[in-house]
Parts: C-alpha cells; structure tokens; sequence
C-alpha cells in the first residue's frame, strides 16, 4: 500500500504549567488529546510538526513526554504543543501512543506504561528494531503497529514504511496511513523487511546530506562560493529525486540521458565509478539494516529479563 500525501519567576511558572504536578494527573492542559508522543526527540518532533503542518490534527490535540528538559522544549517551540515530563499522563490523555525513544529504552517504558494500555488505545512505534511482538510482550493484547518514518516529515516529505501487529486491525492501519501519509509516502510491508526500510530510507537521510555535501565541497573546490555551490548541490539533489518520482523512469535511463558521449558527465561518472559510489552506498544500506537486526535482538532480549 503507497499513501502520498519571557521576569524569570513568571516565566517558571509558565513552564510548569505544562508539567503534571502529580504522576499520571489529567489537568486543563493535558485533556483530551488525540496523539501522544512517548520521547521528544528530533523524529517525534519531525513528526509531529508534519501533522500540524499538513493539517491533519492541531497542535492541541498533541502532547509529548520526555525526562531531558531541553529536548521538551524544542519539541514545544517547533510544535506548539503540550509538553510533560510524564509518561503515564500521556498514556492516560491520549488515544493514539507513540513510542519515540530509542530501542534500549523501550523495556522501561513499556514496564512504567504497561498497566495502563488499555484496548481503546493504539500504540505505534518508531523505535528501530524493536518489533511488535517485543513490545506485546509487555501488553499481550494491545494493538501494536511499527513503524519507521525518516526525518523529512519535517518538510512533509517523509519516506516511511509500517506493519501491523497480530494484534492490530485494519482501522488502526488506516490510522497509521493517515497520520503517514499526511507528511509524505509510506508503504505497508510485512515486518521482516523493516529492517531494510531502516537502512534504506530511515538511515537514508544522513547518507543523501553526505553526497550533497560533498557535492558542495566540489564546487567550493573549483571556485564556487560556499552558499551557491550549496544552494546547487540540494537544489540537483532535489530536482533529480522528482525526475524519478514524477517521470516513472528507471534512474539508469535519466543518467544516460545526461551523460552524452565523451561528455563532462560520463567523465564525472566514470570518477564515480572508480571510486565505488555504488558498492559503498549499497554497504551503507546493508549495515544500518544488520544494525538494525541487532538492535532487535537486543530488545527481545531485554524484554525477557
């Protein structure tokens, strides 16, 4: 399935009155909310403001918890939402749970909030290599759905892929369809090819900065001032990923379509080539997605302890 789509006291007191005074509470700032966000780092935070941005839910109808204050308060000055210290009042005041920390937190996530997870509730994870059933561990009859996003749902430009838990019906399916696909692409798939999603479009990111970067750095080289040869390098970058999506072309045909005989292109490519683009990118893929693998089995192994 593809989906597109400010004196110091009063500002204290200001602050913590985001913050639930007693764990767990349900106050004025912490009702009736529609998603919570279990971890406000940077992917909760690119997600969250995706579904803003697209309109999908108002930021009053999200909330997020974390323990690192700073992390909260980014969440809160890019989002506009809510913010807690509190997991269990995230739990309590929201329908849709999204677990946002990293992989070796989950186990002591899941045993603060396990008791508290009831059938009215979806939980969707983005923790990397932590699967469904480690996670149903801890609550064997919730419905459980994994999922992993990448970073330009910022710009509502995500490349995500999702898969329901044994638990998990078609409705919630859709829920995670919606919310995805309101901040760009997502793909249903079964769960034993999220590993592969991981090293591919969830890690991909970070690869696609380093050639555009390089890219840049190229052109400095050869006399560009920093910002235009920046400016150009995203900017091909960008351009070219929508020739592949728009088009329906094989990458191989726009390359050569480029690269005319005895060309500056075919010369490029050939440097390309010499220093084994492909090969490396196709490693880099292969070795976030064993990562991966690991962190799984760490996770399960955690959640047995």
């Amino acid at each position: 399935i593809i989906s597109r789509g400010g004196p110091k006291g009063k500002k204290e007191k200001k602050e913590k009155s985001h913050v639930c005074a007693k764990k767990g509470t349900i106050n004025k700032h912490t009702q009736m909310k529609h998603i919570g966000f279990i971890g406000a780092g940077q992917m909760a935070t690119a997600m969250a403001k995706g579904i803003v941005e697209s309109k999908l839910y108002p930021a009053s109808q999200i909330i997020a918890s974390d323990k690192w204050k700073p992390s909260l308060e980014k969440f809160k000055a890019t989002v506009g939402c809510d913010v807690t210290d509190d997991n269990i009042a995230v739990v309590n005041s929201s329908s849709v749970i999204i677990l946002a920390v990293k992989p070796g937190i989950i186990p002591l996530v899941m045993n603060e909030i396990k008791g508290l997870v009831t059938s009215d509730k979806l939980i969707i994870s983005i923790a990397a290599g932590v699967t469904t059933s480690t996670i149903q561990s801890f609550c064997p009859s919730a419905r459980v759905i994994r999922v992993m996003p990448n970073t330009p749902c910022l710009v509502l430009e995500t490349a995500s892929a999702y898969c329901l838990g044994k638990n998990a019906e078609k409705k919630d399916g859709e829920v995670v369809e919606k919310l995805l696909s309101s901040c760009g692409v997502t793909h249903q798939i079964k769960e034993s090819l999220l590993d592969a999603v991981t090293g591919l479009s969830g890690s991909g990111p970070a690869y696609v900065y380093i050639m555009i970067e390089a890219m840049a750095d190229g052109g400095v080289r050869m006399g560009l001032p920093r910002s235009v040869a920046l400016n150009l390098a995203a900017q091909t970058v960008l351009g070219s990923a929508k020739m592949v999506l728009e088009t329906g072309e094989h990458p191989g045909l726009l390359k050569d379509k480029v690269a005319s005989p005895g060309g500056t292109t075919i010369a490029g490519i050939h440097a390309l080539e010499r220093g084994g683009i492909r090969a490396t990118l196709m490693n880099a893929v292969e070795a976030a997605a064993s990562r991966s693998s690991e962190l799984s089995k760490k996770a399960a192994a955690e959640s047995k302890k």
